[in-house]
């Protein structure tokens, strides 16, 4: 066996998937035709099946010729492969949102779908170790908290399924000795090299010197520091769990209320990581709000006074009787109001 199969083995055991449907995310490139490859070495026997998933952003005159590449790699290894072209520019432009946040928002909606569609268990991607030190490095130039210097997780939710990153431990360098030792080829994207974008300066141009002129071990540095925040978020959100089932009622579909006494101890950061807590199991856009806005609602706890805020997102926040209740109307409940 491949040291790099053993390590995937190690990180994610075939006995944890061999049995269910898992979509990979298989962009052509090196580091997904990798995982595809030793995800198929390692799963020598189960009942479930791997079903390959491919998004043509519409980004490149070329990728016509990754969607073939792809294509035919899961032909040679008899494995399905969901194949889709969404125009991420025309998303971008109709959102008002940068052409990176649109690709990435519109790749894992297509990863949903495609979960919802197979019935997988599990959606893979093959994200590297390379990947989190960008990410954790990224994060830290835009400005982060504790959960953004963690990187990306391993595992979350993705709808009804789990997305998983097996490789999230493994250098990229390993992958392509693998793929080398294989004989694999695999599509090499020319956008990774295309500076306007934040992702590819910090790769090319910000690590490099930081390599050169002030860590040559930034990459491990970095590394250490996500997980070291990773390990405190966890603690963090143990806290937050508890004080949740404590504080927090769901109303109805569009309504949260959270009773204020019992935050009265906690420290800020606290309370603003239970709001957050809150936009994230309600499934409302978390972006559009900013540390101001975070803190304000931290601060209107505190105060307990009777207020009334309109935040981002369409959520309105109304504090009355030592509660603050916590609104954002659905579409249909706006049709509805429409209605009467």
């Amino acid at each position: 066996m491949h040291p790099l199969e053993s390590k995937l083995i190690d990180s994610w055991p075939p006995g944890d998937w061999a049995d269910v449907t898992v979509l990979a995310a298989v962009s052509g490139g090196c580091d997904s035709v990798a995982l595809l490859r030793a995800m198929t070495a390692v799963r020598s026997a189960g009942e479930g099946r791997i079903v390959a998933a491919h998004l043509d952003h519409g980004l490149r005159p070329d990728a016509d010729e990754d969607r073939q590449f792809v294509v035919e790699l899961c032909g040679r290894l008899q494995i399905d492969c969901e194949a889709e072209r969404i125009d991420v520019g025309r998303e971008a432009q109709r959102r008002g949102e940068g052409v990176e946040a649109a690709a990435r928002r519109c790749r894992y909606r297509f990863l949903k779908t495609a979960a919802e569609k197979f019935g997988a268990r599990f959606v893979v991607t093959a994200h590297t170790a390379d990947d989190q030190v960008e990410t954790i490095l990224h994060r830290i130039v835009r400005g982060t908290g504790v959960r953004g210097l963690s990187g990306m997780a391993r595992t979350r939710r993705l709808g009804h399924a789990s997305l998983v990153r097996p490789l999230l431990g493994i250098r990229r360098e390993e992958l392509l000795a693998y793929l080398r030792d294989l004989g694999q080829t695999y599509r090499v994207d020319a956008s990774n090299a295309d500076r306007r974008f934040t992702r590819n300066r910090i790769r090319l141009e910000l690590l490099p010197r930081l390599r050169r002129r002030f860590n040559p071990e930034i990459d491990a540095a970095l590394l250490r520091l996500g997980a070291i925040a990773g390990r405190s978020q966890a603690v963090i959100d143990r806290l937050v769990e508890e004080r949740f089932e404590q504080c927090v009622v769901i109303e109805n579909k569009d309504a949260v209320a959270v009773d204020l006494g019992v935050l009265v101890d906690w420290p800020p950061h606290l309370v603003r990581e239970l709001f957050m807590a809150v936009w994230r199991r309600r499934q409302w856009p978390l972006q559009p709000m900013g540390m101001a806005q975070w803190e304000e609602l931290a601060r209107l706890a505190a105060a307990g006074a009777d207020a009334r805020r309109d935040l981002p997102g369409g959520v309105t926040a109304e504090i009355a009787s030592g509660k603050i209740r916590l609104r954002r109307p659905s579409p249909f409940s706006l049709r509805e109001m429409g209605r009467r």
